[in-house]
């Protein structure tokens, strides 16, 4: 493990490269766009080591008190994202089965909106 740069700050340098030194000097809209895109990747992967985690513990908590599951939250990430995905999995099975929970809507409202804080916190902030 490196203190610094950290990978939050690593994935910024690249980026921040990419998109000013890299990205005006290229003429081909094919290769252009393909630029673009890995700055957009380079955003998120930003987004993701910097605010991942603690939304990831946030969805699983919600989940687990919507579903009525009292066990605690685990610690390791990739825990947790299995985590997130059994209860998502649940909570499918139970929409699907006319087994609503109340609060299910907020629930999902305040999910999706953290995925797009990650994904593209730009599209979040136009409708909100």
């Amino acid at each position: 493990m490196q203190d610094r740069p950290n990978a939050a700050e690593l994935a910024q340098a690249v980026r921040e490269f990419v998109e000013t030194e890299v990205l005006p000097g290229i003429d081909d809209p094919r290769l252009r766009f393909r630029t673009l895109v890995a700055v957009n990747g380079l955003g998120i992967l930003e987004r993701e080591i910097s605010l991942g985690a603690p939304l990831v513990r946030r969805e699983v908590g919600s989940l687990a008190r919507l579903l009525g599951h009292a066990d605690p939250l685990p610690e390791d990430l990739e825990e947790l994202r299995r985590r997130a995905s059994e209860l998502n999995r649940e909570l499918a099975l139970r929409i699907r089965a006319g087994d609503i929970p109340e609060g299910t809507l907020a629930h999902l409202v305040a999910t999706v909106a953290d995925k797009l804080r990650i994904a593209s916190p730009r599209y979040l902030e136009r409708y909100r």
